[in-house]
């Protein structure tokens, strides 16, 4: 099947790869609140984020001192599911942690 341009002028293959963009990535944040403990933060950031401890706490730690930190930069569809799974478990804990995406 051929591919066309908004012309209808039909692309050869070259023009067709050169078109291709990759996907928009996204950030996910933590965002700072005075009550989710800090233990509980590098634990989300540990199995959410695939991080080793000491990078989550390093996280946590930036999350505390600046008021956000950055846990790792997806597609928006695995950012979207990273967000909702941190704030669901998040909830069922009973923290009020944050967890937002931002367009990187």
């Amino acid at each position: 099947m051929a591919t066309k341009d908004q012309n209808g002028t039909v692309l050869s293959r070259q023009e067709q790869k050169q078109e291709l963009k990759p996907p928009p990535m996204y950030q996910v944040l933590l965002l700072n609140d005075d009550y989710t403990p800090m233990e509980f933060v590098v634990a989300i950031i540990q199995e959410y984020f695939n991080k080793d401890r000491e990078t989550a706490t390093q996280i946590m730690l930036k999350v505390h001192r600046d008021g956000k930190g950055m846990c790792g930069v997806y597609p928006k569809d695995i950012a979207g599911t990273k967000v909702e799974l941190v704030l669901t478990h998040a909830r069922k804990a009973g923290h009020p942690l944050q967890c937002v995406m931002e367009e990187a």
